[in-house]
């Protein structure tokens, strides 16, 4: 997605329709992968650290046009997510089963996978610290670096969180094994039938956040699978910002749909402690009092941060997040860091929409680096651009497409699909047509059929 031409429109709607089933496991034919090992000190082209959205889809891109280059991806987890299914999932609108891949089978051939966790970046010696067993560490060099580790979820910020997490009530689709268990709760409260009406909580923390629309999809599905049990629930919609959405475009269609479903709205709201087995909810309000609310389900986001290792390097700004130029995502200090995804400090939503146009960026500038001197050397620009597909009832997608400053950026003509109001066509995209290109088309780094995610590109040093 994004304000390219438009012909790639019939194309992708008809992704909607026809969207492949092949196992993930088929996606590429390197699941033998094995990781290298470190001991050696290796010097590498470029080094990408994080194997998620971004850091794949750059290493794909490295690789297709510019097969010499020695690539390493640091990445420790041996699973790949699609976490913008989670949501889906937790509607029971999508299988878990689908959202997870072996990450072996979807690292490109000739891209060395080290398997261990980055530790420490030391740009001066364009060296980074790596993992070792029995509290060791050993040392990883690079003549590139590319940092795309992703966000933390901090559990642990909120007391008593961690212990409950997936029973008592307790749920999150910001977690694999948890968005499963939203589902489970849906139901069951759908089954309540007489007496006290069950109570239904749902929290946003402090931005920033991975895909900021995410909590209140969570509360639209289930309200929706609610209502169409005729089940009665008292909703209440608890967020730490003081407005519905950050794009006042948006707002009206979706507090139609707060209306709609009867959700009281908590502004200010922050939650600090969860106690399970007493179904209790303790939230900091804007002027400091602490609230208490009862729940019989609550579906929790937790704060977010970067990785202790970015956020505790020479890379980080005093956010924690990677210092980078937004336009061209080169760190402001070391010319030759770049950074993609959610790590980064220029204030984009943190979404894979914007990973996916990071990535481009990213590459072309990272590469303009190791070309021969040019007369007329050329940067790639990152426009802002995100998007947060919003669930606001199964079968109906808000796609909001917007970049720096709320500015909308839709990628589809309003006769086919208007992006401030619901759409089915809209929900067939969401829910067929992105998670199969996700995976063959953007993390294979097939950019060649996806020219509405090519940057933008002017000489070097043009403001």
């Amino acid at each position: 997605l994004c304000g390219k031409p438009r012909y790639m429109v019939a194309a992708l709607a008809s992704l909607a329709c026809r969207a492949a089933r092949r196992p993930l496991t088929s996606l590429a034919c390197h699941s033998a992968r094995r990781s290298v090992s470190t001991s050696a000190a290796p010097i590498y082209d470029v080094a990408v650290v994080g194997g998620g959205a971004a850091g794949l889809s750059i290493c794909a891109l490295l690789r297709k046009k510019a097969p010499d280059l020695r690539i390493g991806l640091i990445e420790p987890s041996g699973t790949h997510y699609y976490q913008p299914a989670w949501t889906l999932v937790g509607g029971r609108a999508f299988d878990a089963a689908q959202t997870r891949a072996d990450m072996a089978s979807l690292i490109p051939e000739q891209v060395e996978w080290i398997q261990k966790e980055a530790l420490e970046f030391v740009p001066e010696k364009n060296e980074l610290r790596l993992r070792e067993e029995e509290g060791k560490s050993s040392a990883l060099r690079y003549k590139r670096l590319v940092v795309a580790p992703g966000l933390e979820l901090d559990w642990g910020a909120i007391e008593g969180l961690e212990p409950t997490l997936g029973r008592n009530g307790v749920t999150s689709n910001y977690d694999f094994s948890s968005c499963q268990y939203t589902a489970e709760l849906v139901e069951q409260l759908s089954a309540t039938a007489g007496g006290r009406r069950p109570r239904a909580i749902f929290t946003q923390p402090p931005m920033p956040i991975k895909c900021a629309g995410a909590p209140q999809k969570a509360l639209y599905l289930s309200a929706h699978a609610w209502e169409s049990a005729g089940a009665a629930v008292d909703l209440t919609f608890c967020s730490a910002g003081p407005a519905l959405f950050g794009v006042k475009e948006f707002v009206p269609t979706l507090q139609g749909y707060m209306d709609r479903y009867g959700a009281t709205e908590c502004y200010g709201h922050t939650l600090v402690a969860v106690d399970g087995q007493a179904r209790r909810a303790k939230f900091q309000t804007a002027d400091g009092q602490l609230v208490e609310k009862e729940f019989e389900m609550l579906h929790v986001v937790p704060p977010m941060r970067a990785p202790r290792c970015v956020r505790e390097s020479p890379l980080a700004d005093a956010t924690g997040f990677v210092a980078v130029e937004h336009d061209t995502l080169r760190h402001v200090d070391f010319e030759n860091v770049f950074a993609a995804g959610d790590c980064v400090s220029a204030p984009n939503a943190k979404t894979m929409a914007a990973a996916r146009k990071q990535a481009p960026v990213v590459v072309h500038n990272l590469l303009q680096d190791l070309a021969p001197a040019a007369a007329r050397p050329t940067e790639a620009v990152y426009d802002g651009y995100g998007a947060c597909p919003l669930t606001v009832e199964k079968g109906k997608v808000v796609l909001a497409e917007f970049g720096w400053g709320g500015q909308l950026m839709p990628s589809f003509p309003g006769w086919l699909i208007k992006n401030t109001a619901p759409s089915r066509l809209a929900w067939a995209f969401k829910r067929h047509a992105l998670p199969w290109f996700y995976w063959h088309i953007m993390l294979p780094g097939r950019s060649w059929c996806d020219p509405m995610s090519w940057p933008s590109i002017r000489e070097k040093g043009e403001r």
